[in-house]
């Protein structure tokens, strides 16, 4: 999906105007792919905007600098203001929110001590990732001959950035191929999730998602509808799901902050329950969006208020 600028980026401390928020081309993260990130969403509600579990979003940035042992360099709690400053900053409502963390310019190598530690925030207007079609009908989605990178070779749980060129090589096979979407299977041959997504079956009335020894990524979407089924009296298992289960099931949809929650109607020619967005599907994604938008008042400490 295409960018739509906004006025002004938050680059260590500054807000730079969009078009002037650049880097050398020798930054080492650049270079090496070693740097962290977090992908948020605010929501306009009738209270003004909100941003969608900011603090539980912030926390998992600074634990994936811990797990590869980056320094941040402003506190989480500054980070987590100039989220909120940017977006003012830039007028928005309703929006995607790109924290970065990276290793700047000034060393060159492996080894990235001695780099600088440089920090950006940017806003813009982002629709739903796999489209507004596809929140009602559902997407088409392949498992991708690309196996999910396996804890022994990097941390799932950290958004770095270099584990995303697995992510990227499973969303070209899948496009190419002519689907909408990836389903990456681990080294064991189970799924483990999208590659920017959880991902959910229902069986006899109950959803179901791979445990994060799967590969998985602890996503703050996955842990909200989790939350609020259980809420819904819906029964929710944490199981291992083969590809054949996955073939089987009643139901599936992704979920993330970019995707929020999608149906999966269609798996590699194979029809996934009744071949359009199904009936839990449909209750959880309703509710999630109730919430986002500040429309329920069982989860108002999940808003943070710009």
């Amino acid at each position: 999906m295409s960018l739509s600028p906004t006025d002004y980026i938050w680059m260590n401390g500054e807000f730079v105007p969009w078009g002037d928020a650049k880097v050398h081309v020798l930054t080492h993260t650049l270079h090496y792919g070693l740097g962290v990130f977090e992908g948020i969403r605010c929501y306009e509600t009738k209270d003004g905007p909100a941003v969608f579990r900011l603090k539980d979003h912030m926390n998992r940035l600074e634990n994936s600098a811990d797990l590869v042992k980056m320094d941040l360099p402003y506190p989480i709690e500054e980070l987590t203001e100039a989220v909120k400053e940017t977006i003012r900053k830039n007028g928005v409502k309703d929006c995607y929110i790109r924290p970065l963390i990276y290793y700047g310019y000034g060393k060159m190598g492996l080894n990235p001590e001695g780099a600088p530690v440089d920090a950006a925030i940017a806003v813009w207007p982002w629709g739903t990732y796999l489209g507004e079609e596809g929140l009602e009908k559902g997407v088409r989605a392949t498992i991708t001959p690309w196996r999910r990178i396996h804890p022994k070779v990097l941390p799932p749980q950290s958004k770095t950035v270099g584990n995303y060129a697995n992510s990227i090589l499973a969303k070209l096979d899948a496009l190419e191929r002519e689907y909408d979407e990836a389903i990456l299977l681990n080294m064991d041959g189970e799924v483990a999730e999208g590659p920017g997504e959880n991902i959910f079956i229902v069986e006899d009335e109950k959803i179901i998602t791979p445990p994060v020894s799967s590969g998985a990524l602890k996503g703050i979407t996955r842990d909200s509808i989790i939350a609020i089924a259980e809420d819904m009296e819906i029964r929710v298992e944490e199981e291992s799901i083969s590809e054949k289960r996955l073939l089987k099931s009643d139901e599936a949809f992704f979920t993330g902050t970019a995707a929020e929650v999608t149906p999966i109607r269609e798996i590699d020619g194979t029809e996934i329950g009744s071949g359009r967005r199904g009936k839990l599907t449909k209750q959880l994604q309703s509710k999630f969006f109730e919430v986002v938008k500040g429309e329920t008042e069982n989860y108002r400490d999940w808003l943070d208020f710009v």
